[in-house]
């Protein structure tokens, strides 16, 4: 189709762990044997997926596996999925730095690829140096990279330092310039790996800024790839989530992300069992109780967050304190104990507390959970590993229609005359 500017077919990438290339000579022989007689390569064959968590019964593993999917003129997909998924060697890929096992990629137009720090620099040349040659490897004039020259630097934020070599940038003054670069000198195909993040906050939400820009208003297409959920959904308008090397989604972005917290969190974690990591006193136990104190509460009703802790010893003067976030892990709210200017003695051993929200405004879903314990000077404990608690529907609602993802997580008791 003519609206078609990326087509993965069938892409796979196989490493053999522990070495770099193909292997050994005998390997290489065999895969020229087979492939001379029309035969498929052995190696393919075999191997291991893509899961880090389990250990390894082959020398080979499939880093993608047959992953097909397309991507439209002006379309922006965002690639989210755990560490390992194969977000970045899709996106090497399709930049060329390397090649696919099996499998093609057609892509039409000139790439622009912002994958890791200082990707496409030269470290002895200056920053404006590295403008013209990034600009005519792809495929630019002199004259069209200078008319951008001033608009690349201003983006960036480097004036001072554009005659400056490369190699005396800071990683995040690299990634300024890398993205600037990527951005301005007119890619059809955009894209960003989660090197942002090397950026602060200000540049992130300029770069997010400028990505909006190029989609839709100049008509570009963008793959990103972040695990900042907020920022893909602000930006993508399509998600795409990668499992241990293959395809385990693809539809609108907000489907994509619930789906990836879904997989992701197929083993909630309601009670909490961690190491005490030579701490004075740390969480034990975490539950979300309703009105009768059973496990589980619902929307609009009374909602009681319990809070285990264990302490080596008496310990005064302590505040607790619980953010709600949702999926994308954007805070919603915070229960603060020192809002209320209520503090508590742990004793030494098991300590437990109750906070008690009287209508919990939330609707039904899963929602993610912070913990800190300590005072206004010392962090005794904070826990955010992946803690998630699910909000149940509730008769208090009736024949409510909830909000979708793009209203909102909130019930407000509300009148309309």
């Amino acid at each position: 189709m003519s609206d078609i500017a990326i087509k993965f077919e069938n892409i796979s990438k196989q490493y053999r762990l522990g070495l770099i290339g193909t292997g050994t000579i005998l390997h290489d022989i065999n895969r020229w044997w087979y492939t001379a007689r029309g035969k498929e390569d052995p190696y393919l064959k075999i191997g291991d997926v893509n899961d880090r968590a389990s250990k390894a019964d082959s020398k080979y593993v499939w880093a993608l596996k047959d992953i097909t999917f397309d991507v439209k003129q002006g379309e922006v997909v965002g690639i989210i999925g755990k560490n390992g998924a194969g977000k970045s060697t899709l996106l090497k890929i399709l930049s060329r730095v390397t090649s696919p096992t099996t499998g093609s990629i057609k892509a039409k137009g000139r790439i622009a690829s912002l994958l890791e720090v200082g990707t496409g620099f030269h470290p002895e040349l200056t920053g404006r140096e590295n403008i013209f040659m990034n600009g005519s490897i792809m495929g630019m004039t002199k004259a069209e990279i200078k008319s951008k020259m001033d608009e690349i630097v201003d983006f960036a934020g480097i004036e001072r330092y554009i005659d400056t070599p490369v190699k005396r940038y800071s990683s995040g003054m690299t990634v300024r310039l890398g993205f600037a670069i990527a951005a301005h000198l007119e890619p059809e195909i955009l894209v960003v790996d989660e090197v942002l993040a090397v950026g602060d906050a200000e540049f992130q939400k300029k770069a997010i800024g400028k990505m909006q820009d190029v989609s839709r208003g100049e008509g570009r297409t963008v793959l990103f790839v972040s695990h900042n959920l907020n920022a893909v959904a602000n930006l993508c308008n399509r998600g795409i989530v990668l499992k241990d090397g293959g395809l385990f989604f693809d539809g609108s972005c907000y489907d994509a992300i619930d789906a990836y917290t879904r997989e992701r969190n197929t083993m909630k974690s309601y009670n909490l069992k961690i190491l005490r990591e030579n701490k004075d006193a740390w969480f034990t136990g975490f539950r979300v109780l309703n009105e009768n104190m059973e496990e589980y509460s619902e929307s609009m009703s009374v909602c009681h967050f319990e809070i285990e802790i264990e302490s080596t010893r008496e310990i005064s003067g302590i505040n607790i304190g619980i953010g709600i976030n949702d999926t994308r892990e954007v805070r919603l709210f915070t229960l603060f104990s020192d809002f209320f200017r209520k503090s508590y003695d742990l004793k030494k051993g098991i300590n437990k507390m109750v906070c008690t929200v009287e209508s919990l405004p939330l609707k039904p879903g899963e929602y993610m959970v912070e913990l800190f314990l300590g005072t206004s000077h010392v962090t005794l404990d904070y826990y955010k590993e992946p803690l998630f608690i699910e909000i149940l529907n509730s008769k208090n609602i009736g024949n409510l229609v909830l909000p979708t993802a793009s209203q909102g997580h909130f019930i407000i008791n509300q009148k309309w005359g």
